[in-house]
């Protein structure tokens, strides 16, 4: 059993912190809102004030926080990890971030004798909670083999994908792949709505043929509820859509399908749905859907 600290408690890092808790492992957490870790305080687990403190008693850091200034402040900061984690300690960020900025942390923590993985997640707050994301691991091979039981306690799919900032990579490729799902099945539902069949019937036929993803299984029947909770919100998904544009527009490479996706989610937060899940993407379209609209 390992010491452990998880550094952000949030939609999904508060599932991904009690599976290494009820593994066995001491757990200590800190998160922005104490409100939000209480759960797990309540469990065992032992709260710090700074993400340093919490470091400092680990010999595995996690952090799975917001944007990437969160994860430059989480590291670089006086009160943050690189400055109070002990040697030898493995600092792994499951943030969804730049891969320029896990270049640099890897870096910065090779110079303070501890070793670093980028491993950002997907599947959603369904897949933290039942213990099956699916990670992606950029970093050293040996720190990878010696963080892997944990990872396996989180997740189902664990790959090492290559050096620093290859996990962030691997996951905006993952983004890139989600953005144009998102809007084909808010397209499709509206469609079949407007032409006077029963969305949820439709969903039904056409979810388990060739058109089927994750998203029109699990986030449409929420779309059609009207339930717009976030599994994953809005503001992170536009994040990892700006992120993976920049990072294709550095390589040259022109992406129409994602650059529309974002301009329709840019849309989503102008309408002040930052804070919804993705799904609420689709309240875009259902407006369309109204009585009297045109």
């Amino acid at each position: 059993m390992s010491s452990v600290a998880f550094i952000g408690t949030g939609v999904m890092g508060r599932s991904m912190a009690g599976h290494l808790l009820k593994a066995g492992h001491t757990l200590h957490v800190h998160n922005r809102t104490k409100e939000k870790a209480q759960g797990l305080l309540d469990a065992g687990a032992h709260w710090h004030g700074t993400p340093g403190a919490a470091a400092a008693q680990a010999d595995f850091v996690f952090t799975i926080v917001g944007f990437p200034t969160d994860v430059e402040e989480t590291y670089f900061g006086p009160r943050g990890i690189l400055a109070h984690a002990k040697r030898g300690t493995v600092v792994v960020d499951m943030t969804t971030s730049s891969p320029v900025l896990a270049r640099r942390i890897a870096e910065a923590a090779a110079g303070k004798g501890l070793q670093a993985l980028d491993a950002p997640v997907t599947g959603g707050d369904v897949g933290a909670r039942e213990a099956r994301l699916v990670i992606m691991v950029g970093g050293d091979e040996a720190a990878f083999a010696r963080t892997r039981p944990l990872f396996e306690v989180m997740g189902k799919n664990i790959l090492l994908h290559g050096g620093p900032g290859a996990g962030q990579l691997c996951k905006l490729a993952n983004q890139i792949g989600i953005a144009s799902v998102m809007v084909s099945w808010c397209e499709a539902l509206a469609f079949a709505q407007r032409a006077g069949l029963d969305p949820v019937r439709v969903l039904e036929s056409i979810s388990g043929g060739a058109a089927g993803s994750v998203g029109m299984t699990v986030l449409a029947p929420r779309a059609l509820r009207g339930d717009f909770a976030p599994g994953f919100y809005v503001k992170h998904f536009l994040k990892d859509l700006r992120l993976a544009l920049a990072a294709a527009e550095e390589m040259k490479l022109d992406l129409p399908g994602t650059a529309q996706a974002k301009k329709l989610y840019d849309e989503v937060a102008r309408r002040g749905w930052d804070d919804c899940g993705t799904q609420a993407l689709f309240r875009l379209y259902s407006g369309q859907l109204k009585p009297g609209a045109p």
